[in-house]
């Protein structure tokens, strides 16, 4: 259960999250955010195998009944359901423990002194908040709280 993002994503994560394991996929993030006009509601799902567009059909079809009747959204929203994709935002504690090892990309709110506003390393570790992140030379390290991240991704493209 998601430790913060408002009343609305924990409860639709309560309701959707068992639902997506009995298909046998892994619920990565819920995200309720209002774009433009519209409200979207997007449930993100993940697999070791991966997630085709298929999977995305049958957790939306599979959803999209108990959302209407649970009802834990006011207004009316579009609902999407995706992968995380290969350049999957680190958002949860869960997300940067399994992915302690890993290349990341980070984009910081405000520049580091002596490093920038945005940077890769490896991620080395992951305690209360926050990320050790090795540089590629391995000869630095520097450890920062993800709430002062605008985002953390993995870079899937080296």
């Amino acid at each position: 259960m998601p430790k913060k993002g408002g009343n609305t994503v924990t409860k639709v994560w309560a309701i959707v999250e068992p639902i997506i394991s009995d298909l046998g996929l892994r619920l990565w993030d819920v995200r309720f955010v209002k774009e433009g006009a519209g409200w979207f509601l997007r449930i993100i799902i993940d697999s070791d195998e991966g997630i085709n567009i298929t999977d995305c059909e049958k957790v939306s079809r599979a959803v999209d009944k108990p959302l209407d009747e649970a009802d834990p959204i006011e207004q009316a929203y579009t609902l999407e359901v995706c992968s995380p994709g290969l350049e999957r935002t680190l958002v949860r504690d869960e997300h940067f423990t399994q992915f302690i090892g890993a290349d990341i990309m980070v984009r910081m709110i405000r520049p580091l002194d002596g490093i920038g506003k945005e940077f890769k390393g490896v991620l080395e570790g992951f305690e209360d908040g926050s990320v050790t992140i090795r540089d590629h030379s391995g000869e630095n390290e520097v450890t920062i709280s993800v709430k002062d991240a605008a985002w953390i991704k993995l870079d899937d493209f080296d």
